[in-house]
């Protein structure tokens, strides 16, 4: 169905779409019709602007002055945001204000950086230490040492060329011998190992291919975001999604320069909230892009006491202890311990560096030895529990207690007075100067890098009993929450953030919902999980923690594929770092991982392997559904992510990120139709100011059923945890009170059901047909 009418400013729901050069603008203009159809009011585009040729994602950005050619151009941009509105959709477009692709030949600022160093135009818009480096920048690109690959380097057309990569060259130096010449450009080619230890420029988490960008600076701000700006002034462009804001030096001082740069257009940030932790209510923006939102749904349908079984039966299959993948808390903290010790080595020096500068120049701060402030560094670093500090509230992080824990770090206790200097400097109550400013902004920048690294890409491969729990956001120690849990937080998100994102898939899940759902059934009957792990036994795994990961994730994929298990297993494996890794890979051990996955996971169809197993695909289904439909009506804007609107199955990157494609409908489809489609009809009983009401069973299944209202026009219900309601012999009197009124069955569209204190509908009759129920109310 399709409208002219304009699109909400604020969106209702929105659909994202992974863009790239198989699938530029024009593909999802010819999408939008289909899109249209589900009831979402906005589309969400991965980042637009000019990227690496070839890129799949387009995160990896050279040119923010233009639209990305491959997809389109500017003029395929517009022209799907016309058709868009033409079907009553606004967009949403991915922004990258943290990092550039480090690439000289493709980034324009970069190469003029290396080739005019700290005179460039653009040498403001990188984190350089040009000091670090000895007066320059060095470019960790060499697949071996310098004399391995020296008569590979060719110059050419005032350029210095290797194996396809292009390096300016200094003015004046062309003529020069090689060795001479090299020595005399403003930057260093460096074996790409050196990257750990001695980088001298800020960069993407551990990714040195990606080049931070300073956008505090007023000039480079402007710079970077001019073409964005046009594009939401002229109407193009109607909602933004802020990628890792917890990279930026400030991120309330952009978020504040870039609401008044747009006019306040709705905003969400991709910010990874831990615990308790909440959104700092200065930020100008509408909310999180949702993992907080998945944390919960994920974690109210999952199994509490069975989560801690399954971990029992998971420690005693693999052996796993302690602080490699035993206990999740001691895998955490020495991932910890691992990644800033050796991944980012260099940013714990430029930490180093940036504090001694400020000790020399303060009589009262010297003496303090450069090991003893490295060492304070890491250990207040491996003790911020959340992602990283903002202007206030730095206190609760770096506590007292925190502080005293580093310092048992030291044998000295003079020595560890260093700590006390380290976390004055963190939150900024030892001085305002340049550099207390700058080792402000990069402790907690390298703070956000720590704990995205040694948690979300190491500790979640170690510690591995329920793998649905272990996804960006949540909490692996703890997969479930309670229901009353669950109904604060919805309440907690009504009053403060009703126009924040939520979703249960993204392109960076590590596994989509429905992958998870099925894991997570696994929780209700951990029994069946070691039965079946017993049945597959014959065929022999390099390991038992490999085992135990490969099976489950295959077991939540369900049919055998080895040429997507393949990859996801390899990834894991390599994250992990117990055995190989990305950077010291072990190809033995990786050629039995690959044997192992082929020969099983990737070939015995798991989940049909017993009856036993077979029998839980009701339950998976269940699960799917019921949150999907909690995610579609709660509080907040919910996102599908591409072909989610249907079953849909996927893992890790690059498998999650293949193109969208269209695909049969399933009960999937008229679930995401109905809600949406009610979202799109009354937008004030979900929007801001549309209250949330839980909604509380009574008899003996009671804690099965997870309800809530709506602004009291709209009534979601879905059944927790099936597979132990079945067990315990099903709904029997359990019933739920509507709220008054008459009530409509949008599910099935025939069934009515009357509400009101003296009306009590049982969950029996409720769920007769499937597990969820979508009512609203009729004469609103």
């Amino acid at each position: 169905m399709t409208s002219s009418s304009a699109p909400s400013a604020l969106p209702t729901a929105t659909y994202r779409l992974q863009l790239q050069p198989e699938f530029p603008f024009a593909a999802a203009e010819r999408a939008v019709p289909h899109l249209a159809g589900l009831g979402v009011s906005h589309l969400h585009l991965s980042p637009v602007l000019e990227a690496v040729p070839g890129s799949t994602h387009g995160y990896d950005v050279t040119d923010h002055r233009s639209v990305r050619a491959e997809l389109g151009g500017e003029e395929g941009l517009r022209a799907l945001a016309a058709t868009a509105r033409a079907h009553g959709l606004g967009l949403v477009v991915d922004l990258v204000p943290n990092h550039m692709a480090a690439s000289p030949r493709h980034n324009h600022a970069l190469r003029s950086v290396l080739r005019e160093g700290p005179d460039s135009p653009y040498a403001r818009w990188f984190d350089v230490d040009w000091a670090a480096g000895d007066g320059r920048l060095l470019l960790p690109v060499l697949p071996a040492r310098l004399p391995e690959v020296r008569d590979r380097l060719r110059v050419s057309g005032g350029s210095l060329l290797l194996d396809g990569q292009e390096f300016p060259l200094r003015a004046g130096t062309e003529g020069l011998p090689l060795d001479d010449l090299l020595d005399a450009q403003w930057y260093r080619l460096a074996w790409w190992r050196l990257a750990r230890t001695e980088l001298n420029y800020r960069r993407f988490f551990t990714i040195s291919e990606l080049i931070g960008v300073r956008v505090e600076d007023p000039e480079v701000f402007a710079a970077t975001h001019a073409k964005i700006v046009e594009l939401v002034a002229d109407g193009v462009v109607e909602g933004l999604r802020i990628d890792h804001p917890d990279g930026l030096a400030d991120p309330q001082g952009y978020l504040e320069d870039l609401a008044e740069a747009t006019g306040g257009c709705w905003t969400v940030v991709e910010k990874i909230l831990t615990g308790a932790e909440s959104l700092p209510d200065a930020w100008p923006v509408a909310g999180t892009t949702g993992y907080d939102a998945l944390r919960q749904v994920e974690g109210v349908l999952t199994d509490p006491v069975g989560a801690d079984e399954l971990a029992d039966v998971y420690r005693e299959f693999t052996g796993a202890a302690g602080d490699r993948g035993g206990r999740w808390e001691a895998t955490a903290r020495r991932a910890a311990y691992e990644v800033v010790t050796h991944d980012l080595a260099a940013e714990t020096a430029v930490l180093t560096r940036l504090a001694e500068r400020i000790c020399a120049a303060d009589p009262s701060l010297r003496d303090h030895a450069p090991w003893a402030v490295r060492t304070a560094v890491r250990e207040l670093l491996v003790r911020v529990p959340v992602y990283r500090t903002y202007r206030t509230g730095g206190e609760e992080v770096l506590t007292a207690a925190a502080a005293r824990g580093a310092q048992a770090a030291f044998a000295v206790p003079e020595e560890a007075s260093a700590v006390d200097l380290v976390r004055g400097l963190a939150l900024g109550s030892l001085g305002d100067g340049p550099e207390h400013r700058a080792f402000r902004a990069r402790f907690a920048q390298t703070s956000s890098a720590l704990r995205a690294k040694s948690v979300e890409d190491t500790a979640f491969y170690r510690y591995t009993p329920l793998l649905s729990a272990n996804e960006v956001g949540g909490d692996a120690g703890r997969p479930a929450v309670s229901v009353d849990e669950f109904h604060a937080y919805c309440l907690r998100i009504a009053r403060d953030w009703p126009a924040t994102g939520t979703v249960l898939s993204t392109h960076d899940t590590k596994r989509s919902a429905d992958v998870r759902a099925a894991i997570a059934v696994l929780a209700q009957c951990p029994e069946v999980w070691a039965s079946l792990l017993t049945e597959v036994s014959g065929v022999p795994a390099p390991d038992p923690h490999l085992a135990w990961t490969a099976w489950q994730t295959a077991f939540g994929f369900g049919a055998p594929d080895a040429g997507r298990l393949g990859p996801a297993v390899l990834k894991s494996v390599r994250e992990a770092g117990l055995r190989t890794s990305w950077t010291e890979p072990d190809a033995a051990y990786e050629r039995a991982v690959a044997e192992f996955t082929a020969a099983g996971p990737g070939r015995i169809p798991l989940r049909s392997a017993s009856e036993a197993a077979f029998a839980l695909e009701p339950h998976i289904r269940a699960h799917a559904l019921g949150a999907a439909l909690v995610q579609l009506t709660m509080p907040g804007v919910p996102e599908l992510y591409q072909n989610t609107e249907r079953e849909y199955r996927a893992l890790v990157d690059p498998d999650n990120r293949a193109p969208f494609a269209t695909g049969p409908d399933d009960d999937r489809t008229v679930l995401v139709r109905a809600a949406l489609g009610l979202r799109r009809e009354r937008p004030e009983a979900f929007g801001p100011g549309g209250a949330y009401a839980p909604l509380t069973a009574s008899g003996p299944a009671a804690a099965h059923c997870l309800a809530f209202a709506r602004s009291g026009a709209v009534v979601t219900a879905v059944t927790r945890l099936s597979l132990r309601l079945a067990e315990a012999g099903g709904w029997q009197d359990t019933e739920l009170v509507l709220p008054e009124g008459r009530w409509a069955d949008l599910l099935d569209g025939v069934r009515e059901f009357t509400g009101g204190p003296a009306t009590e509908l049982k969950l029996a009759e409720l769920f007769a047909d499937r597990p969820v129920a979508l009512l609203a109310r009729l004469g609103d």
